[in-house]
């Protein structure tokens, strides 16, 4: 698992839609979306991003708790750009189940109907439990059940993944 190459495998296929002149919003799902997306705008000299927190929409919500609560305050969704009508491209760490994503998505209607959106992810675990699938995929990784992939963002801003057993 190569976070740093699953990266620069999304920014290289970004890179090709620009250059072909497509226009495109980008949106990072908080946290680790977030920190992609981010560091996305940045290589790829965008304006402007994204951030959806996903907090409220969640269907674990009662079971997060305070959790969602306090990213919800750290990280609250923001949209610089008009949402109706947008193509988006949003951008997560880990698909997994795809719950995160239908949340997402929730989210994102309360803002505005796009004319089209898509998924990029670093690292697709391949274990669905809805009909949600990336249009972009860093690395297919496989994982037991009963460990998490984290993301984690170092102090020079490189990215790197952890195995942790589920609490």
């Amino acid at each position: 698992m190569n976070a740093e190459q699953s990266y620069r495998k999304l920014l290289e296929a970004l890179g090709q839609r620009l250059r072909a002149g497509e226009v495109f919003e980008l949106a990072g799902l908080a946290i680790g979306g977030a920190w992609i997306v981010e560091r996305l705008a940045r290589d790829l000299g965008l304006a402007h991003y994204g951030v959806i927190n996903v907090a409220f929409h969640r269907d674990d919500y009662a079971e997060k708790g305070m959790t969602a609560m306090r990213t919800a305050k750290t990280m609250p969704t923001q949209l610089p750009y008009e949402v109706n009508g947008a193509h988006l491209i949003l951008v997560d760490d880990v698909l997994l189940t795809g719950r995160t994503v239908r949340a997402a998505l929730n989210e994102l209607f309360d803002f505005g109907r796009p004319a089209k959106v898509e998924l990029m992810v670093l690292a697709d675990r391949e274990n669905r439990e809805l009909p949600i699938t990336a249009d972009f995929v860093g690395e297919q990784v496989q994982a037991p059940d009963h460990q998490v992939l984290v993301l984690e963002k170092n102090t020079d801003g490189t990215f790197t993944f952890q195995l942790e057993d589920r609490a």
